[in-house]
């Protein structure tokens, strides 16, 4: 959620909000916000994969261990 405030933000530069840059041009804080909105994207998708992996690892791990004490497994 925070990917579209970033992106209404970039929006709302160009009508008139004030900014934290005032001597910046406004189409420079435009597409700093811009930019800042697909880092944010980026970032999630790298996170989301980060956790999904270690999650698959933990899984590896725990199957692996049920197999060496001779648990049956339920998949």
């Amino acid at each position: 959620m925070p990917t579209v405030r970033t992106f209404v933000s970039a929006f709302t530069v160009l009508c008139g909000a004030r900014t934290d840059l005032p001597d910046r041009h406004v189409c420079c804080v435009f597409w700093l916000n811009i930019a800042a909105a697909l880092i944010q994207i980026l970032t999630a998708i790298v996170m989301v994969g980060w956790i999904m992996s270690i999650f698959w690892g933990m899984d590896m791990v725990i199957l692996a261990s049920y197999k060496e004490q001779g648990i049956p497994q339920q998949l």
